[in-house]
């Protein structure tokens, strides 16, 4: 049976910018004539001019930008002396660090497949109360919204909350429901560093339980994420990120959470494939966002 290759990816894109104007050109001239040798035992100056040779100057000027949106928006309102605080914990020093695929055992079973109504992404649970975190263009408009587990059962989920400014949505099965799906530890995506490996876990293409590995990219980069479309930071990483890994976990050499997946650079013209330009929200604002939506 050919995989189910879900919705056609709905999240944001991240465009390059279009090629640098051709610089112009302006022409070199020199004199047709050509001056004699100088006389034997007579050197001419390097940096003396000769009669009847001019010489031309070409300038060109090749000027490049980078267009790069940025994501923002932020949850206002305050806080209940009461609210739900998601623990993260202190990245680990690099002898601890596991292997790759130590740190992709830790985190499958706690990331999910999202079903909403015709489109397809990734997430993954944050405790053990069947709190499950999301892309809010996953789930937009949908009513019926199902999750595939790790052991391959589908369950039915609500969103209990959603912000569609900052592209996070968390959802909730049922304590019956929650059982077996394992809480992912949260990291802290301050402490990320350019060159860290990383891995990208969720269902690119409707392939449940993917994973691919990369570093960090970039810790601060700009680009456009949300409804309101401004600028906020994104973690960029080369990890494959693929249609249907929205809101899935992007984590580090330790299994630990330090952003969520959400969108891919693109070269236009509908081609919405990996080119090895991935961004994801850091944890550090996800956490933030997440506490008030849960409260």
């Amino acid at each position: 049976m050919p995989p189910h290759l879900g919705h056609p990816f709905r999240g944001p894109h991240y465009y390059l910018g279009p090629p640098p104007a051709t610089p112009p050109i302006f022409p070199v001239t020199s004199a047709s004539a050509q001056a004699a040798a100088p006389p034997a035992g007579v050197t001419a100056h390097p940096s003396t001019p000769r009669s009847g040779r001019r010489a031309g100057i070409v300038v060109a000027t090749v000027a490049m930008s980078i267009v790069a949106g940025g994501l923002a928006g932020a949850v206002t309102g305050t806080r209940d002396p009461a609210a739900v605080d998601l623990p993260q914990a202190a990245a680990p020093p690099a002898a601890a660090q596991g292997s790759i695929s130590a740190a992709a055992a830790s985190v499958l079973p706690g990331v999910v497949s999202v079903r909403a109504g015709r489109a397809t992404g990734s997430g993954f649970a944050i405790d053990q109360q069947g709190h499950v975190v999301t892309n809010a263009h996953v789930v937009e408009g949908a009513s019926d919204v199902s999750l595939v587990l790790s052991n391959g059962r589908r369950v039915d989920a609500d969103v209990i909350g959603s912000d569609a400014d900052n592209d996070l949505a968390v959802l909730q099965v049922s304590t019956a429901d929650a059982e077996g799906l394992r809480a992912l530890t949260l990291g802290r995506s301050a402490q990320l560093r350019v060159g860290d490996p990383v891995l990208a876990v969720g269902s690119p293409l409707g392939l449940e339980g993917t994973v691919t590995a990369g570093i960090v990219s970039a810790v601060d980069r700009q680009a456009r994420f949300g409804d309101n479309g401004n600028r906020q930071s994104a973690i960029q990483t080369d990890a494959a990120i693929n249609p249907g890994n929205s809101g899935g976990p992007l984590v580090n050499a330790a299994g630990q959470v330090v952003g969520v997946n959400t969108a891919i650079a693109t070269l236009g013209a509908g081609r919405s494939g990996n080119i090895g330009i991935g961004f994801a929200i850091p944890v550090d604002r996800m956490t933030t966002i997440v506490e008030d939506l849960v409260d």
